[in-house]
């Protein structure tokens, strides 16, 4: 397979007075640069096809990680990043809202961390899987005492009485409606005042076209991984760019 990496590559370009940019290719650190100081341009932004190549020489042969390993790391970026903009003596309370897939396993390896580092996260998880690694991952979580929701009885007040959300509902495989049961959280993001922290691509968003009619929420914070999907090019609010496993050339 053709290398696909060429494509994460950015450069820092001339002072502007824009919005604020969180970018960063190494984890753990995060590194912060707001547009105001340094403007990023000619940023690639990825497409499905080059995201799912990308994951997919990653977990090759060439570089031989594990699924497990990208999922701690990824995980770890997204807490981090929530962490640095809602510290937990402002912003306790985080709600992880996971999906089913490799994104809510991103959230849960987040929700651990961020217990960790003195947050109070609460699991939102109601449509587990069998597969070993993500029980394993749920079962951390449950032996640090963190509280896991099973059902939607009672997401709207878990989402108006958390301080801050982390969204790992859909990642950038999404390309239908939200279903059952994750359309009622998805439509509440909308409605409520509670800060939002999108994993790499906000639920509901599609990977390329992203939310061209606003049919729903955006995050005030993005955390993209490896580099930003093309369906978050009109995204205005703070970005974290995580990655640590991008070989730098």
């Amino acid at each position: 397979m053709k290398s696909v990496f060429k494509v994460v590559k950015a450069e820092i370009g001339i002072p502007d007075r824009a919005l604020p940019v969180l970018t960063s290719f190494l984890l753990p650190r995060i590194t912060e640069t707001f547009a105001s100081d340094m403007k990023i341009c000619n940023i690639s932004y990825l497409n499905q096809k080059e995201a799912r190549e990308i994951d997919a020489e990653l977990m090759g042969t060439t570089y031989g990680y594990t699924l497990a390993q990208l999922m701690e790391l990824a995980g770890l970026a997204c807490a981090q990043a929530l962490h640095k903009v809602y510290e937990p003596r402002t912003h306790p309370r985080v709600l992880v809202c996971c999906g089913p897939g490799n994104q809510g396993g991103d959230g849960l390896v987040a929700a651990r961390h961020l217990w960790h580092f003195g947050h109070k996260p609460t699991l939102y998880y109601p449509k587990q899987t069998n597969k070993e690694y993500y029980k394993s991952l749920l079962h951390q979580c449950e032996t640090l005492g963190i509280p896991v929701m099973n059902s939607n009885d009672k997401v709207k007040e878990a989402i108006d009485e958390a301080d801050v959300i982390l969204d790992g509902i859909f990642g950038f495989s999404f390309h239908s409606d939200p279903r059952p049961p994750f359309d009622e959280p998805i439509r509440l993001f909308k409605q409520t005042r509670t800060p939002i922290v999108s994993i790499d691509i906000p639920s509901g968003w599609h990977v390329e076209a992203g939310n061209p009619n606003q049919q729903y929420f955006t995050p005030d914070v993005l955390v993209s991984l490896t580099a930003p999907k093309q369906g978050v090019k009109s995204f205005k609010g703070r970005h974290f760019l995580g990655g640590r496993f991008i070989p730098p050339n």
